[in-house]
């Protein structure tokens, strides 16, 4: 009895440090996001870049709902957040680049894109047997086409 206690209290414990560390990353999420907009209504200017960052921002925030609404992180998410990083990243260094890096940062986009490629076809293919998410991914997959 004492063993299923402290297993319980644990496993609430853990639950409450997750919830508050979502919470947390909600919140800096979406200050970066207003200090960034401030930034860009102060420069009367707004740049691709800043597009792509206020993108890598909701792509956290979304991570963070679907994580705290379903309890689960689909593997596609980091895949998203890292390919629209690394295209920011191209997009403000490409003068000081060289064709090699270049090559390599484009070619890493490609293999993200090819994985994701990859999860969205063996998921839709070859469902988890007894999940019960699978048919709901499986129709979110088909609603983002």
């Amino acid at each position: 009895m004492k063993k299923t206690t402290i297993k319980r209290f644990n496993q609430r414990l853990l639950s409450l440090v997750e919830h508050i560390g979502l919470l947390v990353i909600a919140i800096a999420t979406v200050f970066a996001m207003v200090s960034e907009t401030m930034i860009m209504v102060r420069a009367v200017q707004v740049t691709l870049t800043d597009l792509l960052l206020l993108f890598l921002y909701l792509e956290v925030l979304a991570m963070v709902g679907l994580y705290y609404n379903s309890g689960k992180l689909p593997v596609r998410f980091p895949l998203y957040i890292g390919m629209v990083a690394l295209a920011r990243y191209l997009i403000l260094d490409m003068k000081a680049m060289d064709d090699w890096r270049m090559l390599a940062v484009t070619g890493s986009i490609l293999m993200l894109t090819l994985a994701v490629f990859l999860i969205r076809f063996g998921h839709v293919r070859y469902p988890y047997s007894g999940d019960e998410s699978s048919a709901e991914l499986r129709q979110a997959d088909r609603m983002q086409d």
